[in-house]
């Protein structure tokens, strides 16, 4: 089945007038704009697909349903979102491709994603066409209030130049302004910069960019590595990196600067750790490197983390992770927006990891307690552990994903 033209974007990408998401209604919008779908229109193993994100989200599913794609496309758009050119969002463009997408005329092919965001300005959505081939580039954007107009839009004229043609709403005497933009940016992002404020208009064009902009940019993907968290590390600014290599460095600045938070993370190592535990810090090292280590709360023994086994490393990095802040991971938030109006997504492919069933139902509990101020998000995906572990947890919301046995027989029907 050949993809969709990607010089244009599908005729469904904005909604029926009037529709509105179901978590939105006027007298309640969220106090903080978050995105509550994800769109993979055509992207890798998926078609047509419309996933829901809650505050707490893990995708489940057979080996090639797609589980890490979906965090994959919410990853790349806060890269656009936060300023990245598309090929730093994407790396691999050819293999974002729909699975068997043959090339049009043009030897043309690409993919389609987009997601919905919920905030004061209601929900507002975001679509994005992207040819991959021959030569990456944006072929279509649009940006859709809640009533379905299209705020802002662009597309492919002229393949020999390296822009797009742009319009967006301005409801004054001219309705529409008109400028070419660059194809390797996202029109949206640039719009705060470009869209004047001036009318009615323009200032929703405004609201509904800023508002996209914001739920995306507060992201922080975390894969904890465990083969490189047992090693020392020297002080530092104590920021956690994705792949927590920096634990050490990171408990012995969250260890002074909240006691109560840190107390918090012990009471979490003690349930998802073997034996007892009383505390959880760093000790300088005579190099003056630092070494993370376990209290145990018996005879004052002592264990260096590098002696713990995967499972209790990854456990113990997620629920740190859980347990900070933007101010503590390394996460690229808006700066122009208040830290209280944004909320932080924490994005972890493979949260079950080398989890066994108690550590999986405890971080999933923590995760659920954590994201439910609204203050944090988590988008994770999960194996058959984890699933159990969410289906048992309140505040979990699990999306099974048809695996690609499924897909096919669906569309054979």
């Amino acid at each position: 089945m050949d993809s969709p033209p990607c010089d244009r974007l599908p005729d469904t990408a904005a909604p029926p007038q009037g529709t509105a998401h179901p978590l939105a209604t006027a007298e309640h919008p969220p106090e903080r704009p978050v995105v509550t779908e994800l769109r993979l229109s055509a992207f890798r193993a998926h078609r047509g697909a419309v996933l829901p994100v809650r505050p707490l989200t893990l995708f489940a599913g057979a080996s090639g349903s797609g589980k890490s794609s979906a965090l994959e496309v919410f990853e790349a758009l806060a890269l656009l979102a936060g300023g990245v050119p598309l090929g730093g969002a994407f790396p691999d463009p050819a293999g974002c491709v729909p699975d068997g997408a043959r090339a049009d005329r043009q030897g043309r092919r690409g993919f389609r994603v987009g997601c919905t965001a919920e905030g004061p300005a209601g929900a507002v959505r975001l679509d994005l066409a992207v040819q991959a081939e021959p030569r990456l580039r944006i072929v279509g954007e649009r940006l859709t209030g809640p009533d379905g107009r299209t705020l802002l839009a662009t597309a492919l004229r002229d393949p020999a130049r390296p822009v797009v043609h742009a319009e967006w709403h301005t409801a004054g005497p001219t309705p529409v302004t008109r400028a070419p933009l660059p194809d390797d940016r996202l029109a949206t992002a640039l719009a705060p910069l470009r869209v004047a404020g001036r009318t009615d208009g323009q200032l929703r064009v405004l609201a509904a960019a800023e508002q996209i902009l914001v739920a995306l940019r507060s992201v922080f993907p975390c894969d904890p590595q465990p083969h490189r968290m047992r090693q020392p590390v020297a002080p530092g600014e104590g920021r956690l990196r994705r792949g927590c290599d920096n634990l050490a460095e990171v408990l012995y600045r969250t260890r002074a600067d909240c006691r109560t938070r840190h107390a918090r993370l012990v009471a979490a190592a003690g349930a998802g750790c073997a034996g007892p535990v009383r505390g959880l810090e760093a000790r300088t090292l005579p190099d003056g490197m630092l070494r993370a280590v376990l209290e145990r709360a018996a005879g004052g023994v002592v264990t260096p983390l590098e002696r713990l086994g995967d499972g209790e490393l990854r456990y113990l990095a997620l629920s740190l992770v859980l347990l900070t802040g933007p101010g503590v991971l390394a996460v690229d938030q808006a700066l122009e927006v208040p830290g209280a109006m944004q909320a932080l997504t924490v994005l972890a492919d493979g949260l079950d990891r080398d989890l066994d069933a108690r550590q999986a139902r405890e971080l999933t509990a923590l995760a659920a307690r954590i994201c439910g101020d609204g203050h944090m998000r988590l988008i994770g995906t999960v194996g058959g552990t984890g699933a159990a572990a969410a289906r048992g947890t309140a505040g979990a919301t699990l999306v099974e994903l048809p695996g690609p046995e499924d897909r096919e027989a669906g569309r054979t029907r």
